[in-house]
């Protein structure tokens, strides 16, 4: 987005009674954050198709695998 439009939006923000610029930004902030959430979620799923994560993570059960036998309920 140009600095000209991102201006002329904030021009027109300005001219919002502040009752309506609060509204719109929480509108917004909750946007943009179901947005992030989405993201987060995309990038979660990639991580955990990745072989190289994945063959760390088999690593990782390996090293702790004596830690199964201890007795404990680990749930």
């Amino acid at each position: 987005m140009s600095q000209s439009i991102l201006a002329q939006l904030e021009e027109r923000f300005n001219q919002l009674p502040i009752s309506e610029q609060k509204a719109l930004l929480d509108r917004l902030a909750r946007r943009v954050h179901a947005q992030t959430i989405g993201g987060d979620e995309d990038l979660i799923a990639q991580m955990a198709a990745d072989p190289d994560v994945q063959r760390e993570i088999r690593e990782i059960e390996r090293e702790f695998a004596f830690t199964v036998a201890d007795g404990l309920n680990h749930t």
